[in-house]
């Protein structure tokens, strides 16, 4: 056995080296979201062991009878030259050196590097899956986006709920909780029935499992209790609106009379035909049975107060407070989860978008492992080079921002569709857009100049040199024939009022005529 002030030396070490290890993993640039909450994971165990050194450090502090003895054996009278606690402590320690020959000292320091991912020789060629990828499932995409597709269908079920809501819906309703309890608008008999205790129960589990998930370091225990204890004092106060429960009244019918309560089947009648109908029923008869073998008094055959069982009662009462219990924690979830309820919305609108087979693209990209980044590099300029390389696949033109465009903007300008130009020496052009633009643009202007030809709208579409040719001839015809025409067709009014066209005007003006 260790002494115990070597205990105490040896857990303050430890304590020390998790203080620079945490520190060092939280000051590291974490690029991604994966990486981030891969460091806040660990963060959370290295927090783990602190507070376990520390209650161990607590406890040997507060052992006073150990750290007396310890220290009277220490602490020997100096004309006394006593070195046998010494050599009998040195003697254990051979022995158990002697005894296990293979242990290796430093399992702290090997405890340390797993939790820091520093890099040893045991484990160079070894790939340990990630750990934190499953915690999440395939919807939630690390974290990014919550899962609520289970609690969607569950609530759609519920009674009184009016119109069905879709998911997009679904999750407004989740946010409107920023402006009061969850669910507020939903009719008070929807609220106090069993299906929604179920409901809101499983929602608050999933939110908090997925606060814990994705904020480890987050206190969300406390947060809980805060919650639970303002809870109880509103309820203790009736402060919790809309959870206000109703006297029991008596129900009448049509005569003014008060309806009938059955005692064996403990159950209120409105009308006497109803309950008479009911008397010749399988069920009645059974209860009947058992409500006679208990000994109770018989029901009086005549109207009477409805008076519910105690028992029942209290039942109700009880699935009341839990319903309001739960809705009152889960809105303070969502408050804190409003960020990512807002991402998973803009993510199900862009999934709409997308069409069956960019969602399988998807679905294969996400699939893919990244690509693996070198451990170290040679200097500024390598880690400027590894920032500025992106994964494009498909090879799609880049953006303004310098990444590759949407796939579905890359389909909707037919940038995939290739136009070849015959006069730019061949020179193939990507999309329609692209194409009308280089009619006047320098490339094509210098192939017209060097066919000798004007570079005017009568030449755009062409791309052959031959029809470019072809078109300059018939222009030329065309040319001559609107010069005749001209001359032909041009008419001309002389002194007495005749018309005559331009080319008889001017011959009759030659012979005097005119």
């Amino acid at each position: 056995m260790d002494s115990i002030i070597e205990l105490q030396r040896q857990n303050h070490e430890e304590l020390e080296r998790f203080e620079r290890g945490l520190y060092s993993l939280l000051s590291r640039n974490q690029l991604t979201h994966e990486t981030r909450l891969q460091s806040e994971h660990k963060a959370t165990q290295i927090l783990d062991r602190i507070q376990s050194r520390v209650l161990t450090l607590n406890s040997l502090y507060q052992d006073e009878d150990a750290r007396k003895v310890e220290l009277d054996l220490l602490s020997a009278p100096v004309q006394q030259n006593d070195l046998s606690e010494f050599y009998s402590r040195l003697g254990k320690i051979q022995e158990h050196r002697a005894k296990y020959p293979d242990a290796v000292p430093g399992g702290f320091d090997l405890e340390l590097a797993a939790l820091l991912d520093e890099p040893n020789q045991e484990d160079e060629d070894y790939e340990e899956e990630d750990p934190i990828s499953l915690l999440f499932s395939g919807e939630e995409a690390y974290g990014k986006y919550v899962d609520l597709y289970a609690n969607h269908t569950a609530y759609t079920n519920l009674k009184n709920i009016g119109k069905r809501p879709g998911y997009l819906q679904y999750l407004d309703l989740l946010l409107a909780a920023q402006n009061g309890p969850v669910h507020q608008d939903l009719p008070k008999e929807t609220r106090f029935s069993k299906d929604y205790e179920t409901y809101i129960q499983n929602l608050h589990t999933y939110l908090l499992s997925f606060a814990k998930r994705t904020q480890p370091l987050v206190d969300i225990r406390t947060q809980q209790q805060e919650a639970e204890v303002e809870f109880n004092k509103q309820w203790e106060a009736k402060e919790v609106v809309g959870w206000e429960e109703s006297k029991p009244q008596a129900q009448t019918n049509g005569n003014g009379s008060v309806g009938i309560w059955c005692a064996p089947c403990q159950k209120q009648y409105s009308k006497q035909t109803v309950y008479d109908a009911h008397l010749t029923s399988k069920r009645h008869i059974k209860a009947a049975a058992r409500h006679d073998a208990s000994g109770a008094p018989p029901n009086p055959n005549g109207p009477s107060t409805p008076t519910p069982a105690p028992i029942v009662k209290s039942s109700a009462g009880t699935r009341l407070r839990n319903s309001a219990k739960s809705t009152h924690l889960t809105t303070a979830l969502l408050v804190t989860l409003v960020p990512t309820i807002n991402d998973t919305k803009a993510n199900v609108e862009r999934r709409f978008s997308l069409t069956a087979r960019e969602r399988e693209q998807e679905l294969l990209d996400q699939a893919k492992p990244p690509p693996p980044t070198p451990a170290a590099t040679n200097g500024p300029e390598d880690e400027e080079e590894e920032e500025e390389r992106i994964y494009n696949p498909l090879k799609l033109p880049l953006g303004w921002d310098g990444k590759p465009i949407p796939y579905w903007l890359y389909k909707l300008h037919g940038l995939g569709v290739e136009y070849r130009c015959e006069i730019c020496s061949d020179h193939v052009y990507m999309g329609r857009k692209n194409f009308d633009r280089h009619f006047q643009e320098s490339r094509h202007a210098f192939g017209m100049r060097a066919l000798g030809l004007p570079n005017t709208k009568h030449f755009h579409e062409i791309t052959r040199i031959e029809d470019a040719l072809s078109l300059a001839e018939k222009l030329k015809q065309e040319g001559r024939h609107e010069i005749f025409e001209q001359e032909t067709m041009e008419e001309l009014e002389d002194d007495e009022g005749n018309v005559y066209n331009r080319k008889t005007y001017e011959d009759l003006k030659k012979q005097g005529l005119i």
